[in-house]
């Protein structure tokens, strides 16, 4: 367990970190989101004990890093995949790290097999490409087979297939046991791997609670309407009746009405008051990357100045008003190996059996 309490980091006149408080419990995946120079990676420095708090504290498993007794196999962290002494193989440079931490050098094949990696450890690293570098960083975070692991984007550079291995490695983990920290941008991705999530902005804790919980509570579910599309003067009309009635519509790309401030029962009757014809009424629900950028959208340090269309006021193909652009909501061993692109290891480590049926229930129970 990770624990922050009024965590706090100054740089000179500059408040990276800004009293955090916030805890990140074993046996779930917690994203960690926030826009750029939000303070994450800060925030993930000083519980790797690489900084010193200004103010707070920041512990694991009730102890600084700092404390802990051969912390490599108590915390595995991947903060940057190029860290690497590019002269070195991909096996050499696992391996100075396992004789660091007196961890058997049998454990550095595993690591390779669960990565993918076998069959280019004995490749240079400088040499890799991107993902390979992301693939060798997690076996290195791996390694000493921690209860705690930290992940600053993870699927930086993975092709589809690697981002799913990650995904499925992310859950596997978290389904032992283990405290699972994760750092993305990608919010359709962190949609489908992470159960709670830790949203920060200028260094502020803005949001500590399921992925369910803060979808529901930053956004607006809607209705999705839809007439037959021979049918545009009656879009048209319909959009006006809903307007009246106290509704807010938005047209979709492709023909389609979103409708919120009215409930389904409320629309169907009155299209059918109207005598207007609908191929589509369904309710929809906000995505993760609606709900995260309606929260954090006055937390942006970096905004381009640059856009011609800087505040443009888009004009309703209705005839209505002019509106503002939308925000919208106004992702063991031998078991994680990847198919492609390199082969994985023919036989797995005989522990593996279990934690694959973990993996797979955890992943069917979602």
């Amino acid at each position: 367990m990770i624990e922050a309490n009024g965590l706090s980091k100054w740089y000179g006149a500059k408040k990276a970190v800004d009293g955090l408080t916030f805890t990140v419990r074993p046996g779930v995946v917690t994203g960690f989101l926030g826009p750029n120079g939000s303070g994450k990676s800060t925030t993930m420095r000083l519980v790797l004990g690489l900084e010193r708090p200004s103010e707070g504290t920041v512990t694991i498993g009730g102890v600084p890093f700092r404390q802990l007794p051969n912390a490599p196999r108590e915390v595995g962290a991947l903060l940057d995949a190029k860290a690497v002494h590019g002269g070195r193989t991909a096996r050499n440079h696992l391996l100075s790290l396992a004789q660091l931490s007196g961890i058997p050098a049998r454990r550095v094949d595993e690591v390779l097999g669960v990565v993918g990696l076998q069959d280019v450890a004995k490749q240079a690293a400088g040499g890799f490409s991107l993902g390979m570098g992301q693939r060798l960083g997690i076996a290195a975070a791996l390694l000493g087979d921690p209860r705690v692991l930290l992940f600053d984007e993870p699927v930086n550079g993975l092709d589809p297939e690697g981002i799913l291995w990650v995904r499925r490695l992310m859950r596997a983990l978290a389904a032992e046991g283990r405290t699972v920290l994760v750092s993305s941008h990608l919010m359709s991705e962190m949609a489908l791997t992470a159960d709670h999530l830790v949203v920060i902005g200028r260094g502020r804790l803005l949001a500590d609670m399921s992925v369910r919980d803060f979808i529901a509570r930053n956004s607006t579910d809607f209705a999705r309407v839809r007439v037959p599309d021979e049918a545009r003067g009656e879009a048209e009309r319909l959009a006006g009746l809903l307007r009246a009635a106290g509704g807010q519509v938005l047209p979709e790309p492709d023909g389609a009405l979103r409708v919120t401030g009215l409930t389904l029962p409320a629309i169907s009757d009155l299209a059918h008051e109207e005598r207007i014809r609908l191929w589509e009424l369904s309710p929809q629900h906000a995505s993760l990357e609606e709900a995260y950028m309606r929260l954090t959208q006055s937390e942006v340090d970096y905004r381009s100045t640059a856009d011609s269309l800087e505040g443009f006021a888009e004009p309703d193909p209705f005839g209505g008003p002019p509106r503002e652009p939308a925000v919208p909501g106004a992702g063991q061993s031998g078991w994680y190996a990847p198919h492609t692109p390199y082969p994985r290891t023919p036989a797995l480590p005989r522990s593996a059996d279990a934690v694959t049926g973990a993996a797979q229930e955890h992943e069917e129970a979602r």
